[in-house]
């Protein structure tokens, strides 16, 4: 097998790390994100199908081998370089160069991925990125079926796998569709197997889906849906659930679990408040916040900043 996108991308764009989204690693600072085309999955939802369906290699018009993506994040000053816009377990051996030659030079890798990966390649792959975004699309075998032409246990394995035998950072997502996966008793069910697996301190994301591919007419999610999530997910004994795809800066913003107080201020992907000390313990009380922290934050803010190859030479 010869992977043909190697080197090859659908473009590269400067983002905020909270855009990943990734609410406990590095905040505030900017990552170089690209993709490149094609899926392993077949959402019927998917928000980048132009990217992770394509089939048209004039798709992949830029060019940029491991080394120039890491001058290019230099240059730049991004903290990191993020696998994303299309799943990089599908470009796996491009990924893993470039994330050997980011180590190289102090910059940091991040995976965006559903997690549907075997046992033999994902012990490679998870070890090889510093943090990592893991979309748990849902909680039964027939939403994986139905809706994304896939099967939930190899995300699960994958899920367990990176929390609990790598270094890296791992933050999980899952998109609410109204009718398919919101019911309080799946989220219920959800809940109790990211705190029973994962822990309490796991981030866990609820964002939101608006009508797009094949679900065109399926009704956006009301942020009524994403604040109840948050509230299961949370009686379940989850310290840090956020929402997405939607603005409410309270539930955007992270919280001390031992005195409560708001340690990181969102509003968006902009942050405001910042209570921690330069090893990520709350000033207010001392507990330690779980997360990478290096200092101060970032100041990237909500900007996004498109990023041409012959930039750097």
């Amino acid at each position: 097998m010869v992977l043909d996108t190697y080197g090859r991308s659908t473009g590269f764009c400067i983002d905020p790390i909270e855009k990943k989204p990734l609410n406990h690693f590095l905040p505030g600072t900017p990552v170089l994100s690209f993709g490149t085309a094609g899926c392993n999955l077949a959402c019927k939802f998917c928000h980048n199908h132009e990217i992770s369906k394509s089939r048209e290699v004039d798709s992949l018009a830029h060019y940029a081998s491991p080394e120039l993506i890491t001058r290019i994040a230099q240059k730049h000053g991004c903290t990191s370089v993020a696998f994303t816009y299309n799943d990089p377990v599908i470009f796996h051996e491009y990924a893993l160069d470039t994330a050997s030659a980011c180590y190289e030079a102090g910059v940091k890798s991040v995976a965006v991925t559903a997690g549907y990966i075997t046992e033999e390649p994902r012990t490679e792959f998870f070890n090889a990125m510093d943090a990592t975004n893991i979309d748990l699309k849902g909680f039964t075998s027939e939403f994986y079926r139905k809706l994304t032409g896939s099967e939930i246990e190899p995300v699960l394995d994958a899920i367990k796998f990176a929390v609990n035998e790598t270094a890296c950072w791992v933050e999980l997502t899952t998109l609410l569709i109204p009718g398919e996966n919101d019911s309080d008793g799946d989220l219920e069910k959800l809940s109790a197997w990211v705190v029973e697996e994962c822990g309490t301190y796991i981030p866990l994301h609820f964002t939101a889906f608006h009508p797009d591919h094949r679900m065109l007419e399926h009704e956006r999610t009301p942020i009524e849906t994403l604040l109840r999530a948050r509230v299961i997910a949370k009686r379940a004994g989850l310290a840090h659930v956020y929402i997405g795809n939607a603005h409410h800066k309270a539930a955007q913003s992270s919280y001390c679990s031992g005195c409560g107080a708001c340690v990181i201020g969102r509003d968006w992907h902009q942050l405001s408040d910042w209570r921690l000390d330069d090893f990520g313990g709350c000033i207010a009380c001392g507990t330690a916040f779980p997360g990478v922290f290096d200092g101060p934050p970032g100041n990237w803010g909500r900007k996004r900043k498109p990023v041409r190859m012959h930039e750097v030479t």
